[in-house]
């Protein structure tokens, strides 16, 4: 095994708390029909465990396995009338492992039956006199998960039907008050996964990095009330404050690592192991 240096080794302790979660570990499988769709806390079959819902999924000794995809958001408007989760009222696409849509669910039910989400991260960067910038959010207080916490420019959850270009305007224009013109020229730079076990459940995610260069002039202005302010950092304060802090939401450390290594603030040995266990998939 190779030797962690003494700077890579904060970094990789972000990497390994968003890839804490063995699969299944101890985890009920979900399936529909015969593929595998996501993995189950034993204690929350029991709030499948409905008469109203036998018509829709089949509990089984090794697991429960849903007849339809239409099951997904039957089970969605079941479980959050009787009050067994909190509902964001926000449906996702639920995808087979080829990436096939095959349902909608309510996002908070996500992590409960461990399906994997989608999202989008936008990296806000301003480049002055050769020296680059990241646009820094800082969340609400009010935020059902993470508040306070500091955050991307532009970083959302991929609603049912979207796709990760439309998610990146739609996001841009509600959370920073980006023009649709300017959010166009964000590129995508990369995908990241992974499966954490979080309070809220297993969350098996699917980020798509983007970057976005943006005007020296341009400021950004919340305008959903997501995010309670915005602050432009030198790239190198972003690079310290991920190494010696957990300031920044969970997931922002691993697509601002990502941003490092392209940018080569690490050495060579410490850049291979970082990306090696940055791009592992559980």
């Amino acid at each position: 095994m190779r030797q962690v240096s003494d700077q890579a080794m904060p970094f990789l302790r972000h990497i390994k708390r968003c890839h804490n979660a063995l699969l299944p570990g101890g985890r009920i499988n979900l399936r529909l029909n015969d593929q595998l769709i996501g993995y189950i806390d034993p204690a929350f079959t029991k709030e499948l465990e409905d008469n109203s819902l036998s018509p829709y999924l089949h509990i089984e000794k090794n697991g429960i396995r849903l007849k339809t995809g239409e099951a997904f958001r039957i089970i969605s408007e079941s479980l959050g009338k009787k009050n067994a989760y909190l509902p964001f009222d926000e449906l996702f696409d639920v995808r087979t492992i080829q990436g096939d849509v095959v349902g909608q669910v309510d996002r908070a039910l996500i992590p409960l039956l461990g399906l994997e989400a989608q999202g989008v991260h936008v990296n806000g960067l301003v480049k002055k006199n050769e020296k680059i910038f990241l646009w820094v959010a800082k969340r609400s207080a009010h935020k059902r998960l993470d508040p306070g916490k500091l955050d991307h420019i532009v970083a959302g959850g991929m609603n049912a039907g979207g796709t990760p270009d439309e998610t990146v305007k739609k996001e841009a224009a509600e959370e920073a008050s980006i023009p649709s013109e300017l959010a166009e020229k964000a590129y995508k730079a990369s995908i990241i996964h992974y499966a954490m076990a979080r309070s809220e459940g297993l969350r098996r995610d699917r980020l798509h990095c983007y970057d976005l260069y943006l005007p020296e002039n341009f400021i950004p202005r919340a305008a959903d009330g997501e995010v309670e302010s915005f602050a432009l950092w030198p790239l190198e304060d972003v690079f310290d404050h991920v190494r010696n802090s957990d300031n920044f939401k969970f997931n922002v450390n691993l697509v601002l690592i990502d941003l490092f290594l392209r940018h080569n603030f690490f050495q060579p040995d410490d850049e291979r192991l970082l990306r090696d266990a940055l791009f592992f998939k559980n």
